[in-house]
């Protein structure tokens, strides 16, 4: 069975996974140039297996639209580049009240990096929420993460400066 196409750009398919992704899913997560910018507590991935367990669970989350975890399928490598998101962000981690905020998110194998992919998956990401009635959307950004700041600048994403709001983590805020 062929994955869910959830919107196409212009050289993008933006996908449910396959089973077949899982050797490109652990060979982006077990990249620590990848991974340190992502969780409180950043890790590696550690084996195989755990691309599997990932796909399935992100294919879980997918069945809650407008939201979801998907795969970037670059048409020209026909590879996989990397994954968007667009999911609610967890409750506030500073104590205040959940707001409903939700988050767009790009993560990419280094290969795909510098080509203005992420720029364009989430682009995608931010017209399908938006589409579906979202009034306002969310990335949060370590600030040292150089590249990700200036995916949000290219997205025309208002900056809120920064949070410890969510993911226990001091965070750059953005807004659009």
């Amino acid at each position: 069975m062929e994955p869910k196409v959830v919107y196409e750009t212009d050289r993008l398919v933006v996908r449910d996974w396959a089973a077949a992704d899982g050797d490109r899913v652990f060979d982006i997560y077990r990249r620590w140039e990848v991974a340190r910018w992502l969780g409180a507590d950043p890790k590696v991935m550690a084996d195989r297996d755990s691309a599997n367990r990932v796909i399935d669970r992100w294919n879980q989350q997918n069945q809650n639209p407008p939201y979801g975890i998907w795969a970037v399928y670059e048409r020209a490598t026909e590879t996989v580049a990397g994954t968007v998101l667009l999911v609610p962000l967890p409750e506030p981690s500073d104590g205040t009240a959940a707001q409903g905020e939700v988050e767009v998110g790009w993560h990419f194998h280094p290969d795909a990096w510098g080509r203005g992919l992420a720029t364009e998956a989430a682009r995608g990401a931010i017209r399908h929420g938006f589409t579906a009635g979202l009034s306002q959307i969310y990335a949060v950004v370590r600030p040292d993460n150089v590249a990700s700041l200036a995916v949000c600048r290219r997205l025309g994403m208002r900056s809120l400066g920064r949070t410890s709001r969510w993911y226990d983590a001091e965070l750059e805020s953005f807004l659009i």
